[in-house]
């Protein structure tokens, strides 16, 4: 009797969401490849080295640790069993002019009090009921949307129920972010501070929906912080799936998937060396925009690229050693612009560098609760992250020696007015624009997240895990269920 050939399964892209892929698939018998343009795993979740030093260079955030524990379950660990994890008490600090400052913990109660002694008891009760209802939102949406495969609007009432209306109603799809906040907030500065959850996917606070008010629960819920940084998150996820039987190749990079014609279906991946790799089954992690270019002309005309004007933001990320003087860091801190709204037109509208951009600072070195690694304690630079964000031009726009430094001197000017004085070592330092952002992740003209999540259909116009070609399935932060870190691992796992 013939036994039946096994299925050949090529992943393409180490990204959270191909890692993720691979730790489901681990162990199940079938053959898996993952291959890998770069030279490390992580994707996004990138590397530098600045001064002698390695940065953390894509997301620096680590929330929902249960996406990755049910991830982990079926090897029979857990996250913190695999990688060295603190909680985060305090979330974030964040600045304004005039060294403005309100600290958010994960404890709500800490939090309401602390924005009650910086804008008054109104805002502190409106804080109290926007945690229950961003948490109520998560809620609805947990098992309904975020965690299950793709829904259209009606499959989605479907799975929350009728019956549940009231939770429907909760999460005021046809509302902006921007606008449902000022149901809980009188001061503008809170408005700035928790509109700035938009960004997490790419957005603006201006365009993009309510229902984005649930990432306040996710990271009341826990913020954690990596001992050797996110980097080493993929760095580990790679060697488990690797004990597990799955193989990895760096520096091959995929120029084609080839499919067999009239019937659609997938049958191989051609790398740039010229080599054909046979496939069964291939999960594209990457994103979408890039499909077209890597299927043959009879297959392309089904993907389509996110137009420029549909592209999530993209950024600055300046990577350098520092010394730090003025206000006090955390390790997440984030400095406020004067005109938020400015800002937004400026990267949607005009696709134009903000004059005042919003600056996010991580201070690698540091602990939840501002403190230096003890290593650290007597040395005058440490590891500082600075991200401003900018268009999604880098297909069209090549960044200057000029632009790239006019852009940090507008980091500089806001860090300033906020009451913080980076002395930055000007030869130990990484800087990537939309342009080098498009070079690591073709066809996205720097776009961090995919097509940005503006309008109530957003979120449901993002490509589903199965890729319309037989054989093709999907992951990565620019399908369902979105951007992030979490987001993508749970593509994976919906795609394995």
């Amino acid at each position: 009797m013939n036994k039946k050939p096994e299925t050949r399964i090529v992943i393409v892209g180490a990204g959270m969401g191909g890692l993720a892929a691979a730790l489901r698939l681990a162990g199940t018998g079938a053959p898996v490849l993952v291959l890998e343009a770069a030279d490390a795993p992580g994707g996004k979740m990138r590397e530098v080295r600045a001064g002698g030093q390695a940065f953390d260079a894509g997301p620096t955030v680590l929330t929902m640790k249960w996406v990755f524990d049910d991830l982990l379950a079926g090897l029979n660990t857990s996250l913190e069993d695999e990688v060295a994890l603190t909680k985060a008490d305090l979330l974030a600090r964040h600045y304004w002019s005039g060294a403005a400052t309100l600290d958010l913990f994960a404890d709500v109660e800490k939090s309401a009090d602390a924005i009650g002694s910086f804008s008054g008891r109104d805002d502190a009760d409106g804080y109290r009921r926007f945690a229950a209802d961003s948490r109520r939102v998560f809620e609805t949406l947990k098992d309904t949307f975020i965690s299950a495969p793709r829904p259209n609007p009606v499959a989605l009432s479907n799975r929350i129920g009728f019956h549940r209306l009231p939770d429907m109603l909760a999460l005021r799809p046809f509302s902006t972010l921007w606008a449902a906040l000022g149901d809980y907030f009188s001061d503008p500065r809170l408005r700035q501070l928790f509109g700035r959850y938009a960004t997490y996917c790419g957005s603006s606070p201006f365009s993009a929906p309510a229902t984005l008010m649930l990432v306040a629960h996710v990271e009341q819920a826990g913020v954690w912080i990596p001992e050797n940084g996110m980097h080493g998150i993929a760095r580990r996820f790679q060697a488990l799936a690797e004990d597990h039987g799955v193989s990895f190749r760096f520096g091959a990079r995929v120029d084609q998937i080839q499919t067999d014609g009239p019937a659609r279906t997938v049958t191989a991946v051609r790398l740039s060396s010229g080599e054909v790799v046979e496939a069964d089954k291939v999960i594209f992690n990457g994103d979408v925009s890039a499909l077209g270019d890597l299927l043959a002309p009879q297959a392309k005309k089904i993907f389509k690229d996110v137009p420029e004007k549909k592209r999530s933001q993209s950024a600055l990320v300046a990577c350098g050693m520092a010394a730090v003087q003025g206000v006090p860091l955390t390790h997440h801190t984030v400095f406020f612009s004067d005109d938020y709204e400015a800002e937004f037109q400026a990267v949607f509208r005009d696709r134009a560098t903000p004059r005042d951009p919003t600056v996010y600072v991580c201070a690698q070195d540091r602990d939840g609760s501002g403190g230096l690694r003890p290593a650290l304690s007597d040395q005058d630079r440490e590891r500082i992250y600075c991200l401003m964000n900018l268009p999604a031009d880098g297909d069209r726009h090549s960044y200057s020696t000029s632009e790239l430094e006019q852009c940090l001197t507008a980091m500089d000017r806001r860090l300033a007015k906020n009451g913080l004085m980076l002395l930055r070592d000007g030869d130990a330092r990484d800087l990537t624009a939309p342009d080098g952002f498009n070079t690591l992740f073709p066809a996205t003209g720097g776009a961090l997240y995919g097509q940005a999540s503006h309008g109530w259909m957003a979120s449901f116009s993002r490509p589903g895990t199965k890729g319309r070609l037989a054989g093709l399935y999907l992951a990565g932060g620019s399908v369902h269920p979105g951007p992030g870190i979490p987001m993508a691992a749970l593509s994976g796992k919906l795609a394995a």
